[in-house]
């Protein structure tokens, strides 16, 4: 436990340096808690006054006299209290805005790999759930656990000056109240803190199935999934019960004794009133200062636990913000055009960092020279799409070496290399937004008559100008509403548009009909007569222009050369490829199966 709590002080050291931006704000309203102390005990102090000095004297002008300073010290706490609660609220909002943006621009420039081994789910709860129980620390943790502190102090001194004798007879029950705090801090952390965990996992769990509900629905597993989330669903409402089990023996347990110290307190203040050892007044404002008093302690219970919870997300998001797997940016080569010249030459890789642990690529080695057309080919899992994110270096290759340009890729700047590289994949993704904001992704130096042009040069103006308002269609999240056809031509227009010196097509005409395809392969005709691109494609009907050809066959190149001088080896692998495809189509003309 010592080092949980000590590792907790690191932590909440570290969120508090979050409020350096905004350090004004934070000091004003530090200075509001010590301002705040010293009103809470005035109204009961003058109320002794009040029934000591004037009530039995017949004072009538000092009672209105003092009637009207506890009046006025009523309307300066609450004016106070307002602006404690508004800035405390606000220096929360303001820090977790900042973290956020933090967050948000770490996560996208995280390694690939992140996103590999974690679900979208759990990043989506570090984004937002975890950031906003930050929130708390602020809002409800430190500065007003500050001021609670600040007021129980201040409370127990002007008791101890007033009576300390009344005020020892109130403390006898004091220990246990603290045990009772500790017991309970103790089990709403750990109640929390499991909270916390199901919150992500169920986040995971649903992202997840609403995402792949097309395939949940296709096998008809909705009621296994189903099943699943409720187990989920139960784990995490056994979490909060337990949490609220706390609650409920804790906040009674105080009034208990908070009501034992004020029978103990009458019980001898009254006894000292018949002594002439206490006075009324006395006897009349300490039950005023015992419920300021266990007020602000059954307060700090809980506020010490939203912090803790604060703490236990903030443990999480700075965990995410110390993730160093990153692509690190070190090169400076930001040319505005790139002559396409591409090298791999001894190229090994792993997505697991060790090239000898599940190696994807063995020593690949193949040039391209600029203006070239590179075809790609290969089974599943030989490593085609692996060698096109080396390319724009969504990886870094752990042996060998990429160059471009005749310059080792690393001595390019990462963000410059990859806008001069365009990506046509398989799988398009497009985000919620107009037709016109997915091709152009909201870059101002992109015109709507680029975009026309582009999309007339692939034939996909055609289809957007049906569209209901055309290029300002708004797409639905993914495309639902588009087929993937049409998807894949939005893709390919957002990835002309760029004017890309390097051009990958990753299947990319894998899902166009006919009609559509012979459009593309024109346009793909004319783009790779003036850059250097590179094609994978089962179907090699759509390599026929390829300079050279690639085979991979489980991660070692097979075979490369170009398309005629490969065909022509006997018992070559692209040979055997081409005449398998060429026997289905034929037999697909005649009606009959492959042999």
């Amino acid at each position: 436990m010592p080092e949980t709590q000590k590792f907790n002080f690191s932590l909440f050291r570290q969120v508090m340096a979050m409020v350096k931006p905004y350090k004004k704000t934070f000091y004003f309203t530090a200075m509001l808690t010590v301002l705040l102390a010293p009103l809470a005990i005035l109204r009961p102090k003058l109320l002794q006054t009040m029934v000591d000095d004037h009530i039995f004297k017949g004072d009538v002008h000092g009672m209105t006299v003092l009637a009207c300073i506890i009046l006025a010290s009523l309307i300066l706490e609450v004016s106070l209290r307002y602006f404690f609660l508004y800035y405390a609220d606000w220096l929360g909002q303001a820090t977790i805005r900042d973290l956020r943006v933090k967050v948000f621009n770490h996560v996208t420039g995280l390694h690939l790999n992140y996103f590999d081994k974690t679900p979208i789910g759990q990043s989506t709860t570090r984004t937002i759930s975890d950031i906003e129980a930050i929130n708390t620390v602020f809002s409800e943790g430190s500065i007003t656990i500050l001021a609670d502190l600040m007021t129980l102090t201040a409370v127990l001194c002007i008791m101890f000056i007033t009576s300390w004798k009344l005020t020892l007879v109130v403390l006898v029950v004091f220990p246990l109240l603290i045990w009772g705090s500790y017991k309970f801090k103790e089990s709403v952390r750990k109640s929390y803190e499991k909270v916390r965990n199901h919150i992500a996992t169920m986040n995971s769990f649903l992202q997840e199935r609403i995402s792949g509900m097309r395939i949940v629905q296709i096998f008809n597993a909705e009621a296994r999934e189903a099943e699943k989330f409720r187990q989920i669903n139960r784990d995490y409402t056994s979490a909060n019960l337990k949490s609220i089990l706390a609650y409920a023996i804790f906040f009674p347990v105080v009034d208990i004794i908070s009501a034992l110290s004020l029978g103990l307190m009458v019980w001898y203040g009254a006894r000292g009133v018949l002594s002439a050892e206490v006075t009324v007044g006395t006897l009349v404002a300490f039950p005023l200062y015992i419920s300021m008093l266990y007020r602000p302690i059954r307060m700090l219970a809980d506020k010490f636990n939203t912090l803790q919870m604060g703490l236990i997300a903030a443990e999480r998001v700075y965990k995410l913000l110390d993730n160093n797997d990153i692509i690190p940016n070190t090169g400076t080569l930001a040319p505005e055009r790139l002559r396409g010249k591409v090298e791999f030459e001894d190229v090994h890789f792993s997505y697991s960092g060790n090239p000898e642990e599940d190696p994807i690529l063995r020593g690949v080695s193949f040039n391209i020279q600029p203006g070239e057309t590179l075809a790609i080919v290969g089974s599943t899992g030989s490593g085609k799409t692996t060698i096109i994110s080396l390319l724009s270096r969504f990886y870094d290759i752990q042996k060998g070496q990429i160059r471009i340009d005749d310059h080792d890729q690393r001595e390019y700047d990462v963000f410059a290399l990859r806008r001069r590289i365009a990506v046509v994949l398989q799988d398009v993704f497009l985000f919620s937004g107009t037709v016109l904001e997915n091709i152009t992704l909201r870059d101002p130096n992109i015109t709507e008559k680029q975009v026309i042009e582009a999309a007339k040069m692939i034939g996909a103006h055609r289809f957007i100008e049906k569209l209901p308002g055309g290029y300002q269609y708004q797409v639905r999240e993914r495309g639902a509403t588009l087929s993937m056809g049409q998807r894949q031509l939005i893709s390919f227009v957002r990835a002309l548009v760029f004017n890309p010196d390097i051009l990958i097509l990753d299947e990319a005409t894998s899902s166009i009909d006919p009609e559509s395809e012979s459009v593309i392969q024109h346009a793909i005709e004319t783009l790779i007569a003036r850059r250097t691109s590179i094609i994978i494609a089962h179907r090699l009907s759509t390599i026929r222009h390829a300079t050279n050809v690639l085979v991979l066959e489980k991660g070692r190149v097979m075979e490369f050369g170009s398309p005629d001088a490969l065909l022509e080896m006997e018992e070559g692998k692209y040979r055997e490829l081409y005449e398998k495809q060429f026997l289905q189509v034929g037999n697909e003309v005649y009606g009959q199966a492959p042999s």
